[in-house]
Parts: structure tokens; sequence; C-alpha cells
């Protein structure tokens, strides 16, 4: 998909690790990525934003799901030579699991669609992010492949993020052409939705490709001293 495109790869790279940079992003702690032709299909009755600083939520997503792996085929072998040359960068405990279910030797192709994110955005500034990007960028990816946005956000939170510090907005009801997350029981009633839970042929959740989303549910809690 879009393989043939030089623009999609520049906005996939500037979305990775350009974006956050920019001029006019400096006086945002937060940000909220927001794509043409995406609908909100049910009532948010609070303010995300809000909701992330209290309870220290530093990434957040509606849909994860699957990567076209032919898109990527180096990308891991990149990620892993960044994980041998910086350990230091990443913490003991951390969401690696679910991305990779054998301690980092291959990667799962799971990834947070990238079109929703809210994210803080000092996890982007933050110096194991932007050693990760350049790290990435050095490697010639971006252009060389067709690296996305999506599985770089990803994979940077499960190798720096712990579970508690991600958090699946799971009552906003969300379509991007291809796909929606749409809650069910007491949350589509609770926020009126829209959307149709059970609804295959869009509700990820209710697909093969939504397996990322109920595996992430399934991610052990941070161990506790």
């Amino acid at each position: 998909m879009y393989g043939d495109s030089e623009s999609y790869r520049h906005m996939c790279r500037f979305e990775s690790g350009l974006f956050f940079q920019h001029p006019l992003m400096q006086q945002f702690d937060y940000y909220w990525r927001l794509e043409p032709g995406i609908k909100y299909e049910c009532d948010i009755n609070y303010d995300p934003f809000v909701y992330m600083k209290k309870n220290k939520i530093r990434y957040a997503w509606t849909i994860a799901i699957y990567e076209l792996m032919n898109t990527i085929p180096t990308l891991w072998t990149s990620v892993k030579k960044f994980m041998h040359t910086h350990p230091d960068l990443i913490p003991s405990t951390n969401s690696l699991w679910w991305v990779s279910r054998d301690n980092g030797t291959t990667y799962n192709g799971c990834h947070f669609w990238s079109n929703f994110e809210i994210a803080d955005l000092s996890f982007y500034r933050s110096k194991e992010y932007q050693t990760f990007f350049d790290f990435l960028d050095r490697e010639g990816g971006f252009f060389y492949e067709r690296w996305g946005d999506a599985p770089v956000h990803s994979i940077a939170a499960a190798l720096f993020l712990q579970k508690e510090e991600v958090h699946w907005f799971n009552d906003i009801g969300y379509y991007h052409p291809g796909w929606q997350h749409c809650p069910s029981g007491n949350a589509w009633l609770d926020n009126r939705c829209t959307c149709d839970p059970n609804d295959k042929s869009k509700t990820i959740t209710n697909a093969n490709w939504g397996k990322c989303s109920h595996e992430w549910e399934m991610l052990p809690d941070t161990p506790r001293a």
C-alpha cells in the first residue's frame, strides 16, 4: 500500500519524528491527531486530555491492527540493532510483550493505528524517543522501504512505556475509512453511539485483523515492588 508514493514516505517520516519539533507545536503539551474522512460515532462526555494528565498516560489509541509486513521487511532488524546499541535507554519494565512474544527476537506486527492517537508530547520529545527516531532515520527504511509512523510510534511505546502509561480509549467510537472501533454494552448506550459493534465488515475488534486490540488487554500489568 502506497509503495509507489514518495510523498507518503515523507509524511510517515514527518509524523514519526518531526511534527512535534515544528515551532507551532512548542506551545502544546499534548496533541490529538485528526485526519480527513474520519467520524466520531459516540458522544465524548469528558476531556481526554484531562483524563490522560490525571492518570499519567503518555499515549492513547482506539484501534490496534496488524501491519502489512511487506512494507517494513527490515524494521525489526533495525529495532534490534537499536536495542543492542542503547540498552541503557530501555526500562526493565515496559510493554514489549505486546509486540514480541519471544523477548524481542521477532515482531508480531501489532501496532496502534496512528490516524487516531492522543499523546503527551513529552514522550516524543524525550531523549529515549528522539534517539530511537534518529537511529531509525539513519537506517533509511522510511524511503528504501515504506516504514510507517504507526509501527514506529507503537514499537517506541512498547519499548519505553509501561502498560499503565498507554491507554485504550475503548469508549470512544471512531471510524477511519477501512475500519472502525465501536464500543458495546453500557458504553454504547451511555455515549449514544451510532455505530454497529456487530458489523464485522467495519468493527476491527470483531475481525481477525483486530486481534491486536484483544491482546493488549492480555498484556501483564507492570510488576510493583
